[in-house]
């Protein structure tokens, strides 16, 4: 066992663009169930239609990259009105019961063999990132880096633009809240009854955090599509509590929290996914193989939320005060 190795292997994904994406993924969850109040389960739907949304206008409509990751919002916001509109009436349990169904409804159609020309089926979409990648200013050659963070040239180039995404959003978002909107929404947040009382239309308020959390979470999704191919069985319901996992590692109702969660939750899965089966194979784990050792991480990270709602569930960063689960 090369400890040294998984040691490196887990380093090399702080700056991965699955770790970009699922920041940002996190990070729009915070302004719909950190800041505003809801209850979103369908996380993993607003990803893929930003993903599929951007991959299709490429190979589909030939749309340059820019382009298509706007045609990927427009379709998020779409998602995020025709999800918004009969179930922001709804609250707690059941806006969670109907978000989770329609992420799954989003995920089966994508999946269905009836438009396997235009999303590929289970097959997925690939070869779109060809115009992002000739766009690339890097110079030819590489790979980059050193210690554990060599890249090659098209890997920078992902992680340079989902930086820079990653940091504007953080900065629109912290914009926000520091402004009347998000009073408003914390204030949502806290007793709707209580802000619909002083005149504002707060429908009118969660639909706007549900478009603006969607966008941010789409985003996402688009960053670690550029990062690799799109496939339907991504976009599970494992992947929403992945991303809840990490907001709330983090601090639910805090600008920063969602990024520190999930660069945490990716390197403490990359690690345990390395570690786990090398002890396995090392006869260290004699009761378990290789493909139980994998299950184990998984198992390992279902008890730690647990145990991370119970006893921290303000996260690290978090303040415990503005958790609408802890009254």
């Amino acid at each position: 066992m090369n400890f040294l190795q998984i040691l490196s292997n887990t380093a090399g994904q702080i700056f991965s663009p699955t770790t970009i994406g699922f920041a940002l993924a996190a990070l729009g969850l915070a302004v719909h169930f950190g800041f505003t109040g809801l209850l979103n389960m369908g996380v993993a739907g607003f990803m893929a239609v930003g993903a599929y949304g951007f991959a299709i206008s490429i190979l589909t409509f030939g749309m340059p990259w820019w382009v298509a990751i706007l045609i990927g919002l427009g379709a998020a916001v779409i998602f995020a009105l025709i999800l918004g509109i009969p179930t922001l009436r709804l609250r707690g349990d059941y806006l969670a019961i109907v978000t989770i169904a329609a992420a799954e409804v989003v995920r089966l159609l994508f999946l269905t063999t009836a438009f396997t020309p235009v999303t590929g089926s289970a097959d997925g979409l690939s070869g779109f990132q060809r115009d992002f990648r000739a766009s690339n200013p890097l110079p030819e050659g590489g790979p980059y880096g050193f210690g554990p963070w060599m890249y090659s040239r098209d890997q920078w180039w992902v992680i340079i633009v989902g930086l820079i995404v990653l940091a504007i959003a953080i900065l629109f978002v912290w914009s926000l809240m520091r402004s009347p909107w998000g009073r408003v929404i914390k204030g949502i947040r806290e007793d709707e009854d209580a802000v619909r009382a002083l005149g504002k239309n707060v429908f009118s308020f969660k639909m706007q955090a549900l478009i603006i959390g969607g966008v941010i979470t789409a985003l996402g999704g688009i960053v670690i599509a550029l990062g690799t191919n799109v496939n339907p069985n991504v976009y599970v319901t494992s992947q929403t509590f992945f991303i809840y996992t990490a907001l709330l590692l983090g601090g639910a109702a805090t600008i920063f929290g969602p990024i520190l969660g999930a660069v945490l939750f990716w390197v403490v899965r990359a690690f345990l996914s390395n570690l786990l089966p090398a002890l396995a194979s090392a006869g260290v784990l004699p009761f378990l193989s290789g493909e139980q050792a994998q299950m184990m991480v998984f198992i390992l990270i279902g008890v730690a939320l647990m145990l991370l709602v119970i006893f921290r569930p303000q996260g690290i960063l978090g303040n415990k005060k503005e958790l609408t689960f802890v009254k």
